[in-house]
């Protein structure tokens, strides 16, 4: 019998080294792109782009991390993810000019693809396969936390060191905390899926699963793209509305907490009730959905409407990992998420973009129809989904 890895070991393991990626990568320029900006007189607009450089770069790379993982577990790949991260942080802090600024993103983006969930997903799926959804589930929890850690982190950085020497401190943090978590924590995967990929590691799909998996690719992409434009434009919007500066933030801080306690819940109800992933994603979209329509149409308790995208957001990052697992099997997981990870950080690095273009041409009316319009699509595709799907569950 094969005894699996500690999940007491392995799930805090990687969701420490999950809040230290995210917050060194996606929620970095929350805090420094000010600083950066008043400091290099770069406009705000193009410091902010670095982060959809990296994010764009992570899509590329994204479908190679998943048969890397694949060939050889995710210990290695997560490892050098590290490192990547690491390299492109140093690049970040001692950067002359934007050329270099922006070179710099892209090796951080290449971190991304080998240190974000998709990997840990991918890392998780390969170490319990059939019965990861648990773990999954148990890192995203831990991954909620991310900017409540990382924010206040970055701003005593900052303080203390400047918005160069905070780019520094998070490379040291990759090398001396996240990469001997990697290296001396995860297990190196040695096992019979492992070897059966390294054997045959090209992944084919049926006609019939072929088009469940690009629904499936559009229902996450969808579901990245809300998440990045809500990110990016949310407080905007609010201000725009008429909410004072500081009554916005109050509510943005909203979304964290529902995130984590949504992701609690579903974990106790998949321990109890044994539900099939794609229940979650469904609940997901259509929590998001009336969210947006509620903000669209400007209803007057906007707590209640950021509450609710909080927590379909969180559940949604949940099915986002399990949902592929139970649709396709362990043995091809890892490869097929790689594959979903490229259009999921496409989305995440372009949505902000054509989020602002909205709110320049129609203000928040213009940005939360958008908003509302991928939703409701979304909330369609997990419709037929469910609908493609339920002969097989």
């Amino acid at each position: 019998m094969i005894v699996l890895p500690d999940r007491r070991v392995v799930v805090p393991a990687l969701g420490i080294t999950q809040i230290l990626a995210w917050g060194s990568t996606f929620y970095l320029l929350g805090v420094l792109s000010p600083l950066i900006a008043r400091d290099t007189g770069w406009s705000y607009d193009l410091v902010v782009s670095g982060v959809s450089v990296g994010l764009l770069v992570a899509g590329l790379a994204a479908p190679r991390v998943g048969h890397l993982i694949a060939r050889n577990g995710g210990r290695p790949v997560l490892a050098g993810g590290a490192i990547l991260l690491a390299s492109g942080l140093l690049g970040v802090g001692l950067a002359p000019n934007f050329t270099c600024y922006l070179a710099a993103w892209a090796v951080v983006g290449l971190g991304m693809s080998a240190g974000l969930y998709d990997a840990a997903f991918s890392t998780l799926g390969g170490i319990y396969g059939s019965q990861s959804r648990g773990a999954i589930t148990s890192v995203t929890l831990f991954g909620g936390f991310a900017s409540t850690v990382c924010w206040p982190l970055s701003a005593a950085l900052a303080a203390q060191l400047g918005w160069r020497g905070a780019c520094l401190a998070y490379a040291a943090i990759q090398i001396g905390i996240a990469l001997p978590i990697h290296l001396f924590v995860l297990p190196s995967q040695k096992s019979a899926a492992l070897t059966a990929a390294k054997a045959a590691p090209r992944v084919r799909l049926e006609r019939g699963e072929f088009v469940v998996f690009i629904v499936v690719a559009a229902v996450v992409t969808n579901g990245a793209a809300i998440l990045s434009i809500i990110g990016t434009h949310l407080l905007p919007i609010l201000t725009a509305r008429g909410l004072d500066l500081t009554v916005a933030v109050g509510l943005g801080t909203i979304v964290g907490p529902a995130q984590v306690g949504a992701r609690f819940v579903e974990m106790l109800a998949e321990r109890r009730f044994h539900h099939h992933p794609l229940w979650t994603m469904a609940a997901s979209a259509g929590l998001v959905a009336i969210a947006a329509l509620m903000l669209a149409f400007n209803f007057p308790i906007v707590a209640l409407a950021i509450a609710l995208y909080g927590a379909g957001n969180g559940i949604g990052s949940v099915a986002r990992g399990t949902m592929p697992l139970a649709l396709f099997g362990p043995d091809r997981y890892p490869v097929l998420m790689g594959r979903l990870a490229f259009p999921i950080l496409v989305a995440m690095a372009v949505s902000p973009f054509l989020g602002g273009l909205a709110f320049q041409e129609g203000g928040a009316t213009w940005t939360l129809g958008l908003l509302a319009a991928i939703a409701l699509a979304n909330l369609a595709l997990m419709t037929a989904l469910m609908a493609m799907t339920k002969r097989h569950r």
